[in-house]
């Protein structure tokens, strides 16, 4: 069963983005408040989908995702008002704007789950592909 982590501090968009999620066949979901909730979540079950906010409570979803993706390719789609935010340490990143539609995020998904985000590590690309 499809599992998505939801990095979101506003509990009714939380909700929103876990009902459009269900609707596309996500069937368990963790929403994390805080950047600790969000790696915390992550470590305990490596989630196939990460939907997330920049502006958290304790810093940024951005900086969870980057942190949560540094050893592993994760689909990533950030639902934001900060767009521009998230794409200057993220160039590649999915960004869909608040307020956020169901189609948008069904496509935004879509082509995360296509080309998952990729991070260099240690000087190296990594893809889903395992280039």
């Amino acid at each position: 069963m499809p599992h998505a982590l939801i990095i979101e501090d506003e509990a009714l968009l939380a909700f929103a983005v876990e009902e459009a999620l269900s609707e596309i066949g996500y069937a368990i979901f963790e929403i994390a408040a805080s950047m600790a909730e969000a790696i915390a979540a992550a470590e305990r079950q490596c989630p196939d989908l990460i939907v997330a906010d920049h502006r958290i409570l304790d810093g940024t979803g951005t900086e969870a995702v980057m942190t949560i993706c540094s050893d592993r390719v994760i689909p990533v789609v950030f639902v934001t008002g900060s767009g521009p935010e998230v794409r200057a340490h993220l160039p590649d990143a999915l960004v869909v704007a608040k307020p956020m539609t169901q189609p948008l995020l069904e496509a935004a998904v879509q082509s995360a789950v296509e080309r998952p985000l990729t991070l260099a590590v240690d000087g190296l690309r990594r893809t889903a592909e395992g280039d």
